[in-house]
């Protein structure tokens, strides 16, 4: 593993010779995470899964959202010749082999053909929310992973300040005794907000390809509506 950080100590002897150079130590990531003792590995463990769950999901949910908001053009246009000529089992047969939910939604309302608009109506809506629930499924989690993150990085943050000056108090105020307790401090604190970051950018942006996801919905429900209430 390459060094993470690299410090030089300063010479102590001015009469030392040319030979005499500095010397590096060198400290690399697991180094660090090693030296911020027991708490701090809990904590860094806790967070690496954190990321772990988060970085599935945003990647799941993704690839999913996806897939869902892609609707061909035609398909409305296909489904209006359907309905137009009164081919209803043609325009169904179109929506089970199409997976989105545009096709589902119509689906459901060309199996309520012949009941009253309200009734098609609600029937489409109910299915418009199940499908926004299917979409927005574990996306919660990466909202509570961003919130969550940070907290526990600065839970590791006091625990390590703590542990600092418990050994300040026994006396031994050394720079090597005091590290563990400060590296516990930083790097839980560095993990955590790293995880937030990426599991809150992630959440935001899942959002936001749910609406234009559900925009679509709309507008193919709207234009379906209309086309049942044009004239023969």
């Amino acid at each position: 593993m390459y060094p993470f950080f690299l410090f030089q100590s300063p010479a102590t002897d001015t009469t030392s010779t040319a030979t005499d150079a500095p010397k590096e130590i060198s400290f690399s990531l697991w180094d660090i995470i090693i030296s911020s003792g027991t708490i701090g590995i809990i904590i860094t463990i806790i967070m690496v899964l954190m990321s772990i769950v988060a970085i599935y999901i945003l990647i799941e949910r993704f690839l999913t959202i996806q897939r869902a908001g892609k609707v061909d053009k035609g398909f409305m246009d296909q489904i209006k010749i359907y309905v137009q000529k009164g081919d209803v089992e043609s325009a169904l047969n179109l929506c089970r082999n199409t997976d989105t939910p545009v096709a589902r939604l119509v689906e459901k309302g060309l199996q309520r053909i012949g009941k009253p608009l309200e009734d098609i109506q609600a029937a489409v809506q109910n299915v418009g929310n199940l499908e926004i629930y299917k979409m927005e499924r574990s996306i919660s989690y990466l909202a509570t992973i961003s919130g969550a993150a940070p907290m526990t990085g600065f839970l590791g943050t006091v625990t390590g300040m703590i542990l600092s000056f418990m050994t300040m108090a026994g006396g031994d105020v050394s720079t090597g005794a005091l590290a563990g307790g400060i590296y516990q401090a930083l790097i839980t604190t560095a993990f955590g907000l790293v995880v937030g970051i990426i599991a809150y950018i992630g959440y935001n942006t899942l959002v936001a390809n749910i609406d234009r996801v559900i925009f679509k919905m709309e507008a193919a429900t709207m234009e379906f509506m209309d086309m049942l209430q044009e004239p023969a």
